[in-house]
């Protein structure tokens, strides 16, 4: 799977990416802003075995964000079951070189339409650690709506921290 975004494309992870994974997503700049599920500091076999998952979803939902040499971030979705089974998380990330560009946007935006054409979705939605002023104004600008402060419901580095609920409603 392939959607070209301006300069850069989003694609599936694939052998070749873990330099790339492993460097930006051991920045800790970047780490900050990511949920437990990206460990830090973040090695090659993280990346090899990242890798190697999203290349062995039955539905792929986790893919590169990449330029014409390399991997430069990540974007994907986790599906809701049950009564939310029309809801979806959006989650994503560049590495620091790549940041202020507008990338991010511009990913959140195709990215929001690939999901909400591909799966039977009525909602996505997206939780951002409230220092992240920059992803924030991603989503923002990709017409997310500001649905609320969830008051110290994340612990990140040892503090616990609100999470901002930002939303898009097909």
């Amino acid at each position: 799977m392939e959607i070209p975004v301006g300069a850069w494309t989003i694609r599936s992870w694939r052998t070749g990416d873990e330099e790339a994974l492993s460097q930006y997503l051991g920045n800790p700049n970047v780490s900050r802003n990511l949920v437990a599920r990206h460990p830090h500091p973040y090695k090659i076999e993280h990346a090899r075995a990242w890798i190697h998952l999203a290349a062995m979803e039955a539905e792929p939902v986790n893919f590169a964000i990449a330029n014409n040499e390399k991997a430069i971030g990540g974007v994907g979705l986790t599906l809701q079951r049950g009564a939310r089974r029309q809801t979806a998380e959006i989650g994503y990330w560049l590495g620091e070189p790549f940041w202020g560009q507008g990338i991010a946007t511009e990913t959140v935006r195709a990215f929001t339409d690939f999901a909400f054409s591909r799966f039977d979705l009525r909602r996505l939605q997206a939780y951002v650690f409230d220092w992240n002023a920059a992803s924030i104004r991603v989503l923002e600008k990709a017409n997310y709506a500001y649905e609320g402060r969830l008051g110290k419901s994340a612990v990140k580095d040892g503090l616990v921290i609100d999470e901002l609920l930002y939303a898009q409603v097909r």
